[in-house]
């Protein structure tokens, strides 16, 4: 399946919606998009909140999104963010997508200037609570 997923696609979405991240604390916008097994591509960006604990990242707003949608088997998550180095998404993310996926989803992240990150959510988690433990 690695070699099915439209990881150009998916980019392009995660470019687009990150210009309407809502950062106007962190003036880190972040935009993410996940592709679900029926073809779906969902995206979404990071919202802060005046609070800063109601902040939402990309990643989570993207599967919260494809939630409400109905999906519910991810593929593949791509992230983007202007960042030096890719970065990886962040512990809560991680968690929420290990809700969904499989240890061998791929995630990558990339940076507007073409640096890539390439992961599989069981190296950025690898020891994720699951509905195994309840």
């Amino acid at each position: 399946m690695a070699d099915d997923i439209p990881w150009e696609r998916l980019f392009e979405e995660a470019t687009r919606v990150r210009s309407r991240a809502h950062v106007p604390y962190s003036r880190f916008p972040v935009g993410a998009a996940v592709l679900y097994a029926d073809g779906a591509i969902v995206a979404g960006c990071n919202v802060e909140n005046a609070t800063y604990g109601l902040t939402v990242c990309a990643e989570r707003n993207a599967f919260a999104a494809g939630v409400a949608q109905g999906h519910n088997k991810p593929v593949a998550v791509a992230i983007v963010v202007d960042t030096p180095e890719p970065c990886p998404p962040c512990g809560m993310c991680r968690q929420v997508m290990a809700e969904f996926g499989p240890p061998e989803l791929p995630v990558r992240s990339r940076t507007p200037k073409g640096g890539e990150a390439r992961y599989s959510l069981g190296e950025l988690l690898p020891h994720a609570f699951t509905k195994d433990f309840l």
